[in-house]
């Protein structure tokens, strides 16, 4: 690349960044032209390319991305000293080139409207309200619960593979697009994470590759979760680049699912973060909701919470705190907090739609 060509690209750096602030005001626009129009052709065209690869792409592309890093700091390394200029000018123009990938392939979602608004959903809940979807949460899911289970202290155990339950999860959305449109899910590019050890360390269940569009599912984690799991990383692929508003779309595909452990997953899904919201404001309201779940679902809650307990350690908090800044950093005011945003969604959602 010759050095003019690199100044023009290291300096427009500062120019995208202020750009992306001044789009940040204008949801609108970036709901109608970009997320509902050059995002879904850009989505579109690569599920069709990585899609049908059995492995995961992006892995690779990280996994050689750090690898040519690495070379080329060593490499260069006394270039710091003796050609300080053209080295500082290599380094800008390269994070301006993935900064300018990275929202043109998947990151101007963080602007769009929020969730609430497009399906036209309240964002404001009373506790009153809370209680009572709660309350109807703990009964649908306890149904759900002991027509899979015959004794309600029994765990619910996936009869199904993994690869099995990532192929399943589309369905979900095949339902929940006859009451959303816009939440059709067609070309299907969903792989297990080859880093699915280091992903649990760092405390994920998963991620979206901006760069190939595919959602990657840690491997580990247990059964019971990954229908939510990646339901919710289908949403991403969708355009929905908050956590909080992933979570919901991912909790309701799963909840509309055709088949019952997809529902129970979902149902149980959605109760656990309202009856941590409950625990919030009223302790005392949360132990009384508590002893009317059955035995069987806190068992998978608690399958869940030791396993990710197995996982801690120090560089859980390091990553979780980056992530947390990231999101700050890209319109996400609650930061990595803006998960338990969901139950605002789903207190309105089936204010509207009784269970």
């Amino acid at each position: 690349m010759r050095k003019h060509t690199k100044l023009f690209i290291a300096l427009s750096l500062p120019l995208q960044i202020v750009l992306i602030k001044v789009l940040s005001n204008y949801p609108e626009f970036v709901e109608a032209y970009y997320s509902k129009g050059v995002y879904k052709w850009i989505s579109k065209a690569m599920h069709l390319v990585f899609g049908w690869v059995p492995f995961s792409v992006g892995d690779i592309f990280y996994t050689m991305a750090i690898i040519y890093i690495i070379r080329w700091l060593f490499k260069n390394r006394k270039r710091l000293r003796t050609d300080t200029r053209n080295y500082v000018l290599d380094i800008l123009s390269t994070i301006s080139l993935g900064y300018f990938a990275f929202h043109m392939m998947w990151a101007f979602n963080y602007y769009r409207l929020p969730l609430h608004q497009s399906l036209q959903i309240e964002n404001e809940y009373s506790t009153a309200q809370l209680v009572n979807t709660t309350k109807n949460l703990i009964t649908k899911t306890n149904l759900i619960h002991s027509i899979i289970k015959e004794h309600d202290t029994s765990m619910v155990i996936m009869p199904y593979s993994k690869r099995e339950l990532i192929a399943l999860a589309p369905k979900g959305y095949a339902q929940l697009a006859k009451e959303y449109p816009n939440l059709a899910y067609r070309t299907s590019s969903l792989k297990r994470s080859i880093y699915s050890l280091p992903l649990t360390y760092m405390g994920f269940s998963g991620y979206l590759n901006p760069f190939t569009n595919e959602a990657q599912i840690d491997g580990l984690i247990p059964a019971y979760k990954y229908p939510t799991t990646t339901s919710h990383e289908i949403a991403h692929q969708l355009g929905y680049a908050a956590e909080n508003e992933a979570n919901f779309i991912g909790a309701m595909a799963a909840m509309k699912h055709e088949n019952i452990y997809f529902n129970y997953s979902g149902y149980s899904f959605a109760l656990r973060h309202c009856l941590n919201d409950i625990y919030m404001r009223d302790p005392l309201m949360y132990q009384e909701l508590l002893m009317t779940v059955n035995v069987g679902v806190l068992r998978n809650y608690e399958e869940t919470r030791l396993f990710w307990q197995s996982y801690e350690n120090l560089s859980e908090t390091f990553f979780k705190n980056t992530y947390s800044g990231f999101l700050l950093a890209n319109n996400q005011k609650g930061g990595i907090e803006s998960y338990s945003y969901i139950v605002a969604l789903l207190v309105n959602y089936f204010d509207n739609h009784p269970l």
